[in-house]
């Protein structure tokens, strides 16, 4: 026997990635102890104890090796590179596709390319190809032909961009021992087997009892249902108490049907018009919600409560979707961090990701296509928005509605957007169920391994157009000649079963007629009559009647501990000095003739919540310092850069306060922050934008979540929403929130939108919407928040103010209206201009105008301003006054409000900016005469029919 080797170690050129490091690693141990490897890799060893391989036959790749005596470290480079191809790119072979095979890679099947030949690949030591296969493969060909097999199969991998070699190598060693291949016996087969025909027959009874309707069927997918079930049982049995599911309309009712347990009979009385709130189970283990308006049934959503072994009363969640397909998913993590949390205890909510769990289920076009799937990719990661790892599913038909996958991404694979995140990729054919069932395992395990995102590329087909109404041979003939032959998952399996012994055609038809039989009695539960049709929704009168009348003060010794509290730091916390000296100065607050400014009034806020027991969460870009450096919840060390927040050491607290710079996202983030406040709805969650305008990026959620959710499908949020907004000077882009678009989705008591010009009101406003969060009146409050304002002493409250009384939808102007009869014109506002004109009014010359500032826009003060009006007997105008272009702000939407409330047929008139297409100028100079002409116009008096700049 040669001496081993000792001293430096030795070189591997050609090696790389794991086979490198394992290479090195057997080498290590052998000049150890020899007989501490295996005796092939130890003869392999004593053979070649000089590995210095020439740098050129390296670079040269495999040709160099080719003429090489077999077993010399050029050959075995080759090999081991061949083993990696293998592993790297054994996916472009792979039998993925169910309608037609996918092309073969020269480079993997032909090991000639490589220089490698028959008898090079049998003295290759197994150990060193494939050190975790099974104890059946004997030499190293057997060794190649098995990992050909596990990485180009019907299930193939993408691993390569995790850069995490720990991640890598488990994922390797789970893959090629064959531990994750499912334990089939013939029970579980046939359990399969049904299963499959549960959805199948499902999808059928549906197209031909209500042909032509749309349900947007699973064919083609249908092993995506046992899928779910594996994933599910896995986490149920591994102490997950909640599982969130995210998904489009593709699939949906089968999932609902099959996965969340919803009744067929409620499904078929859906499809049939007749009614069905009573058809829901008596012992309250499924829990639907319904809006006034409702919404499609493919759009539903169903809560269910599931039992194991181990976990007494899980929670298993589809979330409600609209049409917008992926926006769910934001969503959906959102749910499921709220699930992770526990905001019981003072300083941040204490996050626990086994508790919970999301699985999003994307659509092939949609995964690439849309934007929003990248941002709440993005969010895995995040300290604020983690959730221990989700399970994505691509239901990949290969086709979105009529579009092929050349025209809709530019990538190979649907999925390829998530190797930017470095999640691991699993493609699996669904005409393979117990492949899918493989994929579902090793996506929980290594979720819960690592509590990181893991994705599984479904591909299958769609067996019918986009909808069952479309006829997809017009646009895509080729594909749908394919499907049109191809026999359905049911069919493929059961014929296997029966062919291998594994199920009789006897047990077959019986599995068949079960399965019908159960169909038929469910629709025959379904009321004949269809459900009777009225003349409009009913909104529920708790929401019609609005927010009642709270009281909000907190006692002043209350709020001044508070202040005291909230000054004090760790000992030896170093605070950066000119911000130290800033926050000092609120010590003064409470002394006499001191001032509360809109920051300060916001801390006092949100302690005083958390005092209540009423945990906060708030998040937003730069949220922890504010975008305007007025709010600072979050201190940084100046010499360390330890952070601390006095929220969390309040001695009085009784709740969580969760506080968190998001990234540079709008739409997922206000996804996100429904989600959690929909699932933990005791909890105020506030996002706030950077500015204003920046939530036009989230505008879908809007529209098709926060104002629309409890009408479609009875999801109550309290929801807030912070947006800067205000005319500065600072150009189109930083200056309007777009308040109209929120008032013109304003209806049927959906939100409050307000635009405030006292800090008092702000605490206020605050404590109110935390007040009302456990009742059936709360909705979300969308709130115009201030930026030059902010430190303005006319916006800044007395103590007292925030001790007494509440929020106010309508402020007068103090010093104006005290002598009724001399009033002429009363001026109503709102927001930031209010404040603008407020410093422009010298009350003794003003005695003929009064000012009311309309702090809550809706819902409308109607009666109240009715009341105020009619106050004045010689009331010759009414003026609202804006900052916003008249074609934007609130004009349009208070224009017949303030008519109907106005006295002896007065109607209001307009001042402010004319029409434009943009919201504000971007010269600063034409801002300030503009705002000095709107504000001289208020307070200019004429004689009757106001001032208003009405031009296009």
């Amino acid at each position: 026997m040669k001496k081993p080797v000792s001293g430096s170690k030795a070189k591997w050129p050609g090696f790389h990635g794991p086979n490198q490091g394992y290479v090195e690693e057997l080498y290590e141990m052998f000049l150890q102890d020899p007989d501490s490897v295996d005796a092939d890799i130890r003869e392999y060893f004593e053979q070649n104890s000089n590995l210095q391989t020439n740098e050129s036959e390296i670079r040269n790749g495999s040709e160099a090796a080719a003429g090489k005596p077999a077993g010399s470290p050029a050959k075995i480079a080759a090999a081991l590179r061949y083993a990696d191809y293998i592993r790297s790119y054994g996916h472009l072979s792979a039998n993925i596709y169910p309608l037609q095979g996918g092309s073969k890679d020269p480079q993997l099947e032909d090991y000639e390319k490589w220089g490698l030949t028959d008898a090079d690949l049998t003295d290759i030591p197994v150990d060193l190809v494939c050190p975790s296969a099974p104890s059946s493969i004997r030499n190293g060909k057997e060794a190649f032909q098995f990992l050909k097999k596990v990485y180009s199969d019907t299930i193939a991998y993408e691993f390569e961009h995790v850069n995490e070699m720990a991640e890598k190598e488990w994922l390797r060693q789970k893959v090629e021992t064959g531990e994750l291949i499912p334990k089939m016996d013939k029970k579980r087969k046939i359990s399969l087997y049904e299963r499959l025909t549960e959805v199948e027959n499902f999808e059928k009874y549906l197209h031909r009892t209500f042909v032509g309707q749309k349900r947007f069927s699973i064919e083609g997918l249908d092993s995506m249902v046992p899928l779910l079930d594996e994933v599910i049982s896995g986490a149920v049995n591994n102490g997950v108490e909640t599982i969130n599911i995210g998904m489009a309309h593709r699939g949906r009712l089968n999932v609902l049907a099959h996965v969340l347990g919803k009744p067929y009979e409620m499904i078929f009385a859906e499809f049939q018009h007749a009614p069905n709130k009573e058809l829901v189970p008596s012992e309250g283990s499924i829990g639907i919600n319904f809006g006034w308006t409702g919404d499609v049934k493919y759009h539903l959503g169903l809560d269910r409560k599931i039992k194991s072994d181990t976990t007494a009363n899980a929670r298993l969640t589809l979330a409600n979707n609209p049409s917008h397909l992926e926006f769910a998913g934001a969503v959906v993590e959102g749910f499921t961090r709220a699930a992770q949390d526990d905001r019981n205890e003072p300083g941040y909510a204490k996050y626990d990701p086994v508790k919970a769990m999301a699985i999003l289920i994307h659509g092939d076009a949609a995964f690439p296509g849309q934007g929003i799937v990248a941002e709440t990719l993005n969010l895995s990661r995040l300290h604020g928005y983690k959730t221990g790892g989700t399970i994505h599913v691509i239901a990949n038909n290969t086709i979105g509605f009529t579009t092929e996958s050349m025209d809709s991404r530019s990538t190979r694979y649907a999925s390829d957007l998530a190797k930017g995140y470095e999640i691991p990729i699993i493609h699996v054919n669904a005409d393979d169920p117990e492949a899918c069932l493989m994929a579902a395992r090793l996506a929980f395990e290594y979720r819960k391994t690592f509590g990181k995102d893991f994705l599984i590329d479904l591909i299958g087909y769609r067996r019918f157009g986009h909808n069952e109404m479309d006829e997809p041979m017009t646009t895509n003939p080729e594909m749908y000649v394919l499907v049109h032959k191809h026999p359905t998952v049911k069919k493929i399996y059961g014929n296997m079963l029966v062919d291998q012994g594994s199920m009789s055609e006897e047990t077959r038809t019986q599995i068949e007629e079960r399965v019908s039989n159960r169909l038929t009695e469910a629709y025959e539960k379904v009321p004949n009559k269809e459900k009777e049709v009225k003349n409009e929704p009913e909104i529920p009168e708790v929401v019609e009647m609005g927010i009642p009348q709270i009281e909000t003060g907190v006692p002043i010794d209350v709020l001044r501990k508070i202040n005291s509290d909230l000054l004090e730091w760790p000992e030896g916390f170093n605070v950066f000095n000119k911000l130290e000296k800033i926050l000092k100065r609120r010590k003064d607050a409470f002394s006499d003739n001191g001032k509360i400014d809109w920051g300060l009034a916001e801390t006092l806020a949100y302690a005083s919540i958390i005092m209540d027991g009423t945990p906060v969460r708030l998040t937003g870009q730069d949220s922890e310092r504010g975008t305007f450096a007025q709010r600072n919840l979050v201190l940084h060390d100046s010499e360390t850069g330890k952070q601390f927040s006095p929220l969390h050491v309040l001695p009085e607290a009784k709740a969580s306060f969760s506080i968190h710079n998001s990234p540079l996202s709008e739409a997922a983030v206000v996804g996100f922050e429904y989600g959690y406040n929909v699932f933990a709805p005791e909890t105020l969650v506030l996002w706030e934008a950077q500015y204003g305008d920046f939530a036009n990026a989230a505008q879908v959620l809007f529209d098709q979540f926060v104002a629309a959710g409890r009408a479609k499908w009875g999801q109550k949020s309290g929801l807030v929403m912070l947006l800067p907004h205000g005319y500065e000077g600072q150009g189109p882009e930083h200056s309007s929130g777009r308040v109209e678009r929120f008032l013109t989705l304003a209806a049927e008591n959906n939100w409050t939108v307000a635009n405030l010009s006292s800090a008092a009101q702000y605490f206020h406003i605050l404590r109110r919407q935390a007040a009302i969060l456990k009742q059936e009146a709360v909705r979300p409050l969308v709130l115009m928040t201030p930026k030059s304002l902010l430190r303005n002493p006319t916006v800044a409250a007395d103590p007292q103010q925030l001790a007494e009384g509440s929020f106010k939808p309508i402020i007068e102007q103090p010093g104006l209206g005290g002598q009724p009869e001399k009033v002429e014109r009363v001026v109503l506002c709102t927001g930031k201009v209010s404040i603008d004109i407020a410093e422009k009014i010298q009350p003794e010359e003003h005695g003929w105008l009064h000012v009311l500032r309309i702090e809550e826009i809706y819902p409308f003060p109607l009666e109240r301003l009715k009341e105020m009006l009619g106050r004045y007997p010689n009331l010759k105008e009414i003026v609202w006054v804006q900052e916003e272009p008249k074609n934007m702000g609130a004009w349009t939407f208070v224009e017949p409000r303030i008519n109907e409330a106005a006295p002896n047929g007065l109607e209001s008139s307009y001042i402010g900016r004319r029409r434009r297409s943009s919201p504000a100028e971007g010269d600063p100079n034409i801002h300030k005469l503009e705002q000095a002409r709107i504000v001289n116009d208020a307070l200019t008096r004429t004689n009757g029919g106001g001032n208003g700049n009405g031009r296009d």
